[in-house]
């Protein structure tokens, strides 16, 4: 028995706990004062902008002194890196001594020469490269017998994570589930830097005879591209240098699992089975490799906190344990029962017939993704 053994009816009771936070303390591999690169987003469409960080000014944006918040990692993005967790490497079969693919149905479709884990598609169990394989039928049944009742287990038989990390069924039943655990990787007091290179080729085309002049702008431009010329670069992004935390602030939602049904005693083992996933999840401890140039470390000076927070805003410690974690989903994971592995044909048929009723007009659905 762990400790989640323990706190798990505590967390899944009717009157139980709104949620389990973390709050993580990172810094940069190379100390605190280094340069750390966060990601670039593109711009406004039709905004004529450039792509940029993520940066919020907390406050007068015109003043140089108010503090400034940048995005590192985003709740999408940080829900991608958990999820593979989950994944068996190479056949579909789980085991190797990798305990945690064996939590989950490793579910593989079948598209042309590729083969794609479930775990890998991007819209989870709403994606499109399973909705239109030959197990579709039997997921919109699973998305429309949840929207109906509430009743999950269906989907806990084919993708488990997607009640984990949320899905959105927006081309067909419109079924959404709701993101359970959500974590974000933010940096406080940051201040955004440049940086400007130069390329220089090893001979001078041109002057050698070897590609022609011109006087064309675009010419000169391709051949820039191309690395006959000499290429400037300035003024690009260039990190960010951060005088506050870097902080990992992870949630699951116990409110969100305690609605997922059949609600009362039926529904217990799926609850449960869901909550050991959460918590893999969220207190595995896996590298923060995030880009080139943002490898982040936990600070030694700043352990975790993890709490549960009551709903009238009490706040109770608790102890990570990730292998009691592994532990209880290992058990919740065996009284749920897991789906069966299964590898599945991607229908091209199906796909091409749901596109020329789109074109048609005859599609049902708002229009979304």
């Amino acid at each position: 028995m762990s400790g989640w053994d323990d706190l798990a009816d505590t967390m899944l009771a009717t009157d139980g706990p709104a949620a389990l936070v973390c709050r993580q303390y990172l810094m940069p591999a190379e100390g605190h004062d280094a340069v750390i690169f966060p990601p670039t987003f593109a711009a406004a469409e039709g905004g004529g902008g450039k792509a940029g960080y993520n940066i919020d000014a907390l406050g007068n944006p015109a003043d140089p002194a108010t503090p400034k918040v940048a995005i590192i990692d985003t709740v999408g993005a940080q829900a991608n890196r958990m999820e593979p967790l989950f994944k068996a490497n190479g056949a579909v079969a789980a085991g190797d001594g990798d305990p945690f693919p064996l939590l989950v149905p490793q579910i593989e479709i079948k598209a042309g020469n590729k083969t794609v884990n479930l775990l890998d598609a991007g819209h989870r169990a709403a994606d499109a490269i399973v909705r239109y394989s030959t197990l579709g039928p039997k997921l919109k049944q699973a998305f429309e017998t949840y929207q109906e009742s509430g009743d999950a287990t269906e989907l806990a038989k084919i993708a488990p994570t997607s009640l984990v990390f949320g899905a959105w069924d927006s081309r067909d039943t419109q079924v959404k589930l709701p993101r359970l655990v959500a974590s974000t990787i933010r940096a406080y007091n940051v201040v955004e830097l440049k940086r400007s290179a130069q390329y220089n080729p090893p001979v001078d085309y041109i002057d050698l005879g070897l590609v022609d002049d011109a006087d064309d702008k675009k010419v000169l431009d391709a051949a820039s591209e191309l690395g006959f010329r000499h290429a400037p670069a300035a003024g690009t992004h260039g990190g960010v240098m951060v005088r506050g935390d870097i902080r990992r602030d992870a949630i699951l939602s116990l409110v969100a699992l305690r609605t997922i049904g059949p609600q009362g005693a039926k529904g217990e083992a799926l609850r449960r089975y869901v909550l050991g996933l959460a918590l893999v999840a969220m207190t595995h401890g896996r590298p923060h490799n995030l880009r080139q140039g943002c490898l982040l470390v936990g600070d030694p000076d700043k352990p975790a906190a993890w709490e549960l927070v009551g709903n009238d805003g009490t706040r109770k410690p608790v102890a990570a344990d990730p292998a009691g974690a592994l532990g209880f989903a290992q058990g919740a994971a065996k009284a749920f029962g897991v789906g069966k592995n299964e590898t599945v044909e991607f229908d091209g048929k199906a796909a091409n017939a749901a596109i020329k009723e789109k074109v048609g007009g005859k599609a049902k659905g708002r229009k979304g993704g």
